[in-house]
């Protein structure tokens, strides 16, 4: 655009090396003012990342103070982008056809090699904010597959925390009568509407497993007879919501000196069960020979996620006050209301109970299942952000390229509509243009999306890498984006007066 002043310029004896170094401090200063306005978008959206990180995660090390080194980082990198990109307009805008341009012909000299790399670039953007877009679609599906996994069980007003008896009572029999007397101590407070323990349950952090002997299956050769198992006390799965398919769950009768009951879960009586009552049925924690069947199945309830990603397996369950080691238990309180409201209740209890027991975190169960996919929360945020962001470039560049190329083409236009042409044929012969740029740069996008789709398949939840829907709402979204973007300078160009034009300089 400033090629009739350069020329003049060095016409007049202006060395090429002063007019190189005036371009190149000019696009260092629009760097330099991009990178600062870059930083302090960096430091609120630092701030705001923080505030979505678990509070558990979130610690000392963790700050929204931008250090030295980045800060350092930044301005290199808006230094190299001021220099590459300002240095090539530079060099090719000081070697002009010094007739041409004296000429003011600047619209023979806009074609070629520069308009070109013009069209390229929007055309790399084009592609790169495809990309984005799709991988924002990819993890905001998976995220969103894993905030409807139905879980089995009630996650609505239930508080859940940890209870170590055994720092304090090493003695089983001990922590069984503390972990007996602290859950009814909960069940009394008002409001509260179930109390169950378990150790290694849903969203206890932690899993258990181990090979067993059921009476009556017999197994293939070599083949792994095994489950999970979990440890829990009476009244849980009423308290959890979860649902009791036959037989009872556990009461207090189910005790160190009783016979030793187990429930087993849906999936555990389909593997090894099927065809037969569950209920009445024996099993072995191990194998021997003999198989010694000291354990007896009395009830079957309804599958059940010890958390998001991972589905319900065979499972069998085991009263605490049965098994031969105490544990550290995980409390499910239900609650009639906001839970919120009784969490200072259940401290006080707690400390009334035994103040030498340590006590875990108190949070809601929505909040601990939230806490578990964060990543992916933050993952989706980040993805669905830089899409957005890339996709607002993206029409910048479209949008300055085209209209660019409209004020160049001033003088065409006009001659054009002189000589017939409409204005509705003149704004398609616009859209027509940057359509070509447009699919261009989305047939890239969309090679590049699916080669990066089979790298992160993997990391997402119910979600196909090369979902057809995602891929063709992203490309949707980018023609879109390319429309509006070439609409105004379309809509300019159909708009230019033809007498004007032709005196356009």
């Amino acid at each position: 655009g400033r090629q009739r002043e350069i020329a003049i310029r060095l016409a007049i004896g202006a060395s090429r090396g002063s007019l190189v170094k005036q371009l190149l401090l000019e696009g260092l200063l629009v760097a330099l003012a991009g990178g600062a306005l870059g930083l302090l978008v960096a430091h609120w959206s630092m701030a705001m990342l923080l505030a979505l990180l678990p509070k558990s995660f979130a610690g000392p090390w963790l700050s929204a103070q931008l250090s030295l080194p980045l800060l350092g980082f930044t301005l290199g990198l808006s230094l190299v982008s001021g220099l590459l990109f300002g240095l090539i307009p530079a060099l090719q805008g000081t070697r002009p056809d010094l007739a041409t341009a004296l000429k003011n012909q600047a619209s023979n000299m806009i074609s070629g090699g520069p308009a070109r790399f013009r069209k390229g670039l929007v055309i790399a953007q084009v592609a790169l904010s495809l990309l984005l877009v799709v991988g924002a679609g990819l993890f905001a599906g998976s995220l969103m597959n894993l905030t409807r996994v139905d879980l089995g069980f009630c996650t609505e007003h239930q508080l859940m925390f940890g209870v170590s008896a055994p720092t304090s009572r090493p003695q089983a029999a001990s922590a069984v009568v503390f972990y007996r007397d602290l859950q009814a101590r909960l069940a009394a407070i008002p409001g509260v509407t179930g109390v169950g323990a378990a150790a290694s349950g849903p969203f206890s952090g932690g899993t258990s497993a181990g090979n067993l002997t059921v009476e009556g299956y017999h197994p293939r050769a070599d083949e792994y007879v095994g489950a999970f198992h979990v440890v829990v006390g009476p009244g849980f799965f009423r308290a959890m919501g979860i649902p009791l398919r036959a037989g009872r769950e556990f009461t207090d009768r189910d005790e160190a000196g009783a016979p030793k009951a187990v429930v087993v879960n849906e999936a555990f009586a389909k593997k090894y069960l099927a065809g037969r009552n569950p209920v009445g049925v024996r099993m072995e924690n191990g194998e021997s020979t003999p198989p010694n069947f000291v354990m007896e199945i009395v009830g079957v309830v309804a599958d059940s996620h010890v958390d998001v990603r991972n589905p319900a397996n065979e499972t069998w369950y085991f009263p605490y006050a049965q098994w031969d080691k105490p544990d550290r238990l995980q409390f499910y309180v239900r609650t009639a209301g906001d839970e919120n409201r009784l969490a200072t209740d259940i401290r006080r209890v707690l400390r009334a109970a035994d103040p030498n027991v340590p006590i875990g975190v108190l949070k809601p169960m929505k909040v601990w299942i939230g806490e578990t996919i964060y990543t992916e929360r933050l993952i989706a945020m980040l993805s669905g952000a830089f899409g957005v962001l890339a996709t607002l470039l993206a029409a910048i560049g479209l949008y300055g390229v085209v209209a660019y190329s409209v004020t160049r083409r001033t003088s065409e236009i006009g001659v054009r509509m002189a000589l017939g042409a409409r204005p509705s044929t003149v704004l398609r012969m616009i859209l027509l243009e940057t359509g070509r740029m447009a699919a261009w740069g989305i047939g890239i996008g969309l090679v590049g999306a699916w080669l990066l789709s089979q790298k992160v398949e993997s990391e997402l939840f119910g979600v196909h890498g090369a979902d057809p829907w995602i891929f063709g709402g992203a490309a949707a979204v980018l023609a879109l984006v390319a429309l509006a973007a070439a609409l105004a300078p379309g809509w300019r160009a159909s708009r230019i007066e033809p007498v004007t034009a032709l005196k356009y300089e």
